[in-house]
């Protein structure tokens, strides 16, 4: 914690811990103010004294805790985490700087209820900058993430309605793992008992969420980043194989996960995946690895690689 605090802001931020941690000791609420188990407990006879009720038990399963009925006062962010706040809610969603944006109006209310002093620097730093929309993120609609993310708690599957960036519509019976949030992107991780399989999903691309009375139970040690990184480039309508003439570590810096799975080869290594957007694929993905390459599968992938091979073509006419 900030060595400038006052008593009064350790006293609530000592509040807020055993708020979060009922039963914590005195050693681990003197850990979380950042002083002594005696400074600690000083700090528990201030919240006595101002008539909030803190219980207090013996033993090896004792500690601290809010009694019942505990009316908490509003949340007290220091300066510096009332900046960092503003600055992750503009990094992730841009549009926050207009008050009329769903994000932006709530923005303006957390601002509105800070001391002046932390407030205003806030509401200077939310006024004057200016952030750049990253074209690959897609705010997912916040009741759809919530439905998500409540099945998930619960460990329930749920139906979902599923919209490609094609436009293809369809259902899917799954157990939620994880929601990850990917440079800008929100993913839902799943079992699809339709495909019987892993596979993530765009949450903003879900258009409905219907919670099942089935539990589920997520795979033991589940990492939700790195499978959501593994299994990015399957389980797409549109294969893909493709063969680099190339060493695999030489080819692997510029393999993005969603691409698919790079393997060695005789002659390289070659990148199997699939893709729900070709053109995409080949524009984006496959025209910025530096390296000869052919694609060997998916006519889909082959199709779009023609179209912007005779794009550049035709750029270069011949000269007289």
């Amino acid at each position: 914690m900030p060595t400038d605090l006052s008593p009064t802001a350790r006293a609530l931020r000592a509040m807020e811990i055993l708020q979060n941690r009922p039963g914590a000791t005195a050693g681990e609420l003197a850990a979380g103010l950042g002083v002594t188990e005696r400074a600690a407990r000083r700090y528990v006879g201030i919240l006595r004294e101002a008539g909030i009720p803190v219980e207090s038990a013996r033993g090896p399963h004792g500690g601290y805790r809010l009694g019942r009925g505990t009316r908490l006062p509003p949340v007290v962010f220091t300066q510096s985490e009332a900046l960092g706040l503003v600055m992750a809610v503009l990094d992730g969603q841009p549009a926050a700087t207009d008050v009329d944006d769903l994000v932006g109006s709530a923005l303006s209310k957390v601002i509105r209820a800070l001391p002046e002093s932390v407030g205003r620097q806030a509401a200077a730093l939310r006024e004057h900058a200016s952030a750049a929309p990253d074209r690959y993120s897609a705010l997912p609609d916040p009741a759809t993430t919530s439905a998500l993310v409540a099945s998930i708690a619960a460990r329930r599957r749920v139906l979902i309605t599923y919209r490609s960036e094609s436009g293809k519509e369809w259902e899917a019976e799954v157990d939620p793992w994880s929601v990850v949030v990917r440079h800008g992107r929100w993913y839902l991780l799943c079992h699809s008992h339709r495909a019987a399989a892993i596979r993530t999903y765009r949450v903003d691309r879900i258009r409905a969420v219907q919670q099942t009375a089935h539990q589920f139970e997520p795979p033991h040690g589940l990492d939700p980043v790195a499978a959501l990184e593994e299994n990015l480039g399957t389980g797409w309508e549109f294969p893909t194989r493709v063969v680099f003439l190339a060493p695999l570590a030489d080819v692997a810096p510029w393999i993005r996960p969603p691409m698919g799975r790079l393997e060695a080869s005789d002659d390289g290594c070659v990148l199997v995946g699939s893709t729900s957007n070709p053109t995409m694929y080949a524009q984006e993905w496959l025209a910025n690895v530096p390296f000869p390459f052919r694609v060997e599968d998916g006519p889909e992938l082959r199709a779009a690689v023609a179209t912007l091979a005779a794009r550049f073509a035709a750029a270069l006419p011949d000269r007289p």
